[in-house]
């Protein structure tokens, strides 16, 4: 079995592309047959689960450990980049356990089933925090934390989503079921974020409100989860699989992690991937701050502000199906990072206490960052198939891990910054749902909110630009089709 293709992105033998037979003779393959819409819904519920669990994690609990345990948020900072380092590690070696599952189910399958309870329980004990100490508190928050990202989500979450690059291998399909699922999404954000506050007024507005609030999102996930492994199939049978499988069990580790550095595409694709997280990181943890300390509101108005961005961000991934398909999946994201850094830059520009304002940078920025939610998973799926073209390995649970890995350490790292100034700036924290903060922490509060978004855009904007897998992509598949119709992989 040979490891390493010539150094070269050029096609290997037709330069004009694939013939009309050859491109007749793949669509007529399984792994390339229309997915049915019961499917494309119920791999879309997978996410919709993880997002109710993420939309609590990266938008509503650092405010609960800072004014409602009373935790320093530096600590908390400190707290959560160490896990995610831990996380990023782990993620590593799932996607080794993943590429090397063999189950009736397939590889990727038998871990959403396997992994759906403990998740659920998991997303609960991150706020069961005892009341003791605060050094007491950080190591339960440090466990719990670890416990849901680095064990719990990281075994559900990435053969998930590496599951998408087993149930097809047609691109047109791939981006049909990235925008599916990154349209639905959102949605598990909006039920816990937009409701868990005034759930949590309504019922005490107490450490034991969360908990409450939190076991219903957890039901919900569950049920999610398990629907999506019953619906969802691995149907990417590649010929002589099963010989490949075992020698890829013998395969070193140290060749799979010199095949992903040569995989151009998965840098691009994990940047890319860093940068959506990232995004979500800095609107989620600021924006509640946002709203508590500059308008005064901490019950219904980022509930507000998160519901119309989140439900504009689904409406802009839908509406991408037919910009894709005409520009392709490079240039419908370039395009619409361009869009995000405009509005950004007009919400610089103006009031800082306008609510208005405010709503038009989410609407804005959401508009903006549609296209690259609806096509990034897509685009990671083809950079397996790049890999696969380059080296002769394939690596979807490998790839989508270190994938992740990106998106983890990069949102614990912001999360960690932004805390840390918020912490340098002063912030007050308590025990009675917040205090009075000094104008040093309003003014960074507002800061952090007006650069976070324009480094997202930006960075975007810079790999796009260097982005060339579209074009190639046809005749990769050819390539691969050809190997695999000899026996070769």
């Amino acid at each position: 079995m040979r490891h390493t293709l010539p150094d070269s992105d050029a096609t290997t033998h037709n330069q004009h592309g694939p013939s009309a037979a050859e491109i007749e003779a793949i669509r007529q393959r399984p792994d390339m047959q229309p997915l049915s819409w019961g499917t494309r819904l119920s791999y879309a519920g997978g996410d919709v689960a993880c997002n109710i669990v993420f939309g609590m994690v990266s938008s509503l609990l650092v405010l609960f450990y800072t004014d409602y345990i009373g935790i320093d948020p530096v600590l908390v900072g400190i707290v959560f980049l160490i896990t995610r380092l831990f996380d990023g590690a782990s993620d590593m070696v799932m996607g080794v356990i993943v590429d090397r599952t063999h189950s009736k189910y397939g590889k990727s399958r038998p871990w959403i089933m396997r992994m759906a309870f403990p998740f659920a329980l998991s997303a609960v004990l991150l706020f069961t925090v005892p009341h003791t100490s605060m050094a007491l508190q950080a190591l339960y928050v440090f466990v719990a934390y670890n416990f849901v990202n680095t064990i719990c989500y990281t075994a559900i979450n990435l053969p998930y989503g590496s599951l998408s690059s087993m149930m097809t291998r047609s691109e047109k399909e791939r981006s049909k079921l990235s925008i599916c699922r990154m349209g639905l999404s959102p949605l598990g954000k909006i039920m816990s974020v937009t409701f868990s506050m005034p759930l949590v007024k309504f019922l005490g507005n107490t450490q034991q409100a969360w908990i409450e609030a939190m076991c219903l999102w957890a039901v919900i996930a569950f049920v999610l989860l398990v629907n999506c492994f019953a619906r969802c199939k691995e149907n990417v049978k590649i010929p002589k699989r099963d010989a490949f499988e075992k020698q890829k069990r013998n395969l070193p580790v140290k060749t799979e992690l010199k095949a992903l550095v040569h995989n151009r595409y998965f840098w691009a694709c994990m940047v890319l991937w860093m940068m959506q997280s990232v995004s979500f990181s800095v609107s989620g943890t600021i924006l509640p701050y946002y709203c508590k300390y500059i308008f005064g509101d901490d019950t219904w108005m980022y509930s507000q502000l998160f519901t119309v961005e989140t439900l504009v961000l689904c409406g802009a991934v839908f509406l991408s199906t037919p910009i894709v398909k005409r520009f392709g999946k490079r240039n419908s994201a370039l395009a619409g990072a361009i869009v995000a850094i405009v509005g950004q830059l007009i919400f610089c520009a103006g009031p800082k206490t306008s609510y208005a304002l405010i709503m038009f940078s989410c609407v804005i920025r959401s508009i903006g960052l549609g296209p690259l939610n609806a096509v990034v998973f897509s685009m990671l799926g083809d950079a397996v198939e790049y890999g696969e073209w380059k080296t002769h390995i394939r690596q979807e649970g490998f790839i989508f891990s270190a994938g992740s890995v990106g998106t983890k350490v990069g949102a614990g790292l912001t999360r960690a910054i932004m805390t840390l100034c918020l912490s340098v700036a002063g912030y007050v924290s308590s025990t009675v749902g917040g205090a009075a903060q000094p104008d040093s922490v309003l003014h960074m509060i507002v800061h952090i909110y007006e650069v976070g978004p324009l480094i997202v855009a930006g960075t975007i904007i810079v790999v796009l630009v260097f982005y060339r897998l579209d074009k190639m992509y046809p005749q990769i598949i050819a390539d691969l089709a050809k190997r695999e119709s000899h026996g070769e992989m």
